[in-house]
């Protein structure tokens, strides 16, 4: 699995979200200013060509779908800043969010009892 550009992120959000979609249906749901018509298109099949998408043919229209689930490049996502910035530390990861996004007492406890709560699932 490969990283996604701004605007590939921004389609298989909406994507994500409709499960399947015309170009026109994700432009619809875009944020003004929109994109033009052949920009989004071009921005789907490259997403078609790095294995994210696929299509099925109705008449001269293509429906989109995701091959690949929100969670599944979460996932992907996720690991590539575990291991680039945090050099795969939990603890690095937690001291960064307590010293630069200012997590709180309160924030920093209820991590913990997910946590716990988790692992005891598991």
């Amino acid at each position: 699995m490969r990283e996604l550009t701004k605007a590939e992120e921004q389609v298989m959000l909406i994507l994500w979200e409709m499960k399947e979609g015309l170009v026109k249906e994700v432009i619809d749901r875009m944020n003004p200013p929109k994109p033009a018509y052949n920009t989004v298109s071009t921005v789907m099949r490259v997403l078609e060509g790095k294995g994210f998408l696929s299509h099925k043919a109705v008449g001269n229209t293509h429906i989109y779908f995701p091959l690949i689930t929100e969670e599944q490049y979460r996932h992907f996502a996720f690991d590539k800043v575990m291991n680039n910035y945090f050099e795969n530390s939990y603890q690095s990861l937690v001291s960064f969010l307590v010293k630069e996004k200012n997590m709180d007492i309160d924030e920093l406890d209820e991590l913990i009892r997910l946590a716990e709560k988790l692992k005891n699932k598991a």
